[in-house]
């Protein structure tokens, strides 16, 4: 399967270049108001996908709809925040399916695709920008750490124009001054001090009550 046909939204092994990020395990040190329930179940889902080896491949597979996945020991970066909304009953995939299906010219067309995909689309980083947006869950772009709360997505552009996807959650940075992301860069769901890493692209607030 060609490349452009499956999903590139952080460095491959091979060009994956680690740096030591500080990790914190405590509290949030900042007083924030409590995280609603489903906000914390969200993201203890984001989280326990650290605790598994998977490895990073984006290569287009067929998937069952609703409710597919590829298999548990693969996956991306939007993988982790897929997996994390299904924990709670939200399908971003047949959520994004439905919403291209609708309204597919307000997508972007980077992919040659004339149609719909629900095999590929909600895997790829600008279709859940696109759907986010016309969700109503964008907000400006983070200057500063404290606008960000946990549970909010965060994308980027990494080296090379890859387009990545994480996720904030409730444990900071050891200086205590930027929440921690949950998010697969190629080396498998990660806990990083990675806010401010790399060009910030987008930032997101999705608290959707059901489907």
């Amino acid at each position: 399967m060609s490349e452009t046909r499956g999903i590139r939204c952080g460095y491959s092994r091979r060009s994956f270049i680690v740096s030591v990020l500080a990790l914190a395990t405590t509290p949030l040190a900042r007083a924030q108001p409590a995280l609603d329930a489903r906000t914390a179940r969200v993201i203890a889902a984001a989280v326990a996908q650290t605790k598994s080896a998977v490895r990073y491949d984006g290569s287009y597979r067929r998937i069952a709809y609703p409710g597919g996945d590829v298999p548990a020991n693969i996956g991306v970066c939007t993988d982790v925040i897929i997996r994390a909304y299904r924990a709670i009953g939200i399908d971003l995939q047949r959520l994004v399916h439905e919403d291209m299906s609708a309204a597919f010219a307000s997508y972007p067309q980077l992919w040659g695709s004339r149609r719909p995909d629900p095999n590929i689309d909600h895997r790829r980083v600008p279709n859940l920008q696109a759907f986010l947006r016309r969700r109503g869950a964008s907000l400006p772009i983070p200057t500063s750490p404290h606008s960000i709360a946990p549970g909010d997505l965060v994308t980027w552009m990494l080296p090379g124009n890859l387009p990545h996807i994480g996720m904030a959650i409730d444990r900071r940075s050891m200086d205590g001054e930027r929440l921690l992301i949950v998010h697969n860069i190629g080396l498998g769901p990660r806990i990083e001090d990675a806010l401010f890493q790399f060009p910030i692209t987008g930032h997101f607030r999705f608290r959707p009550r059901s489907a």
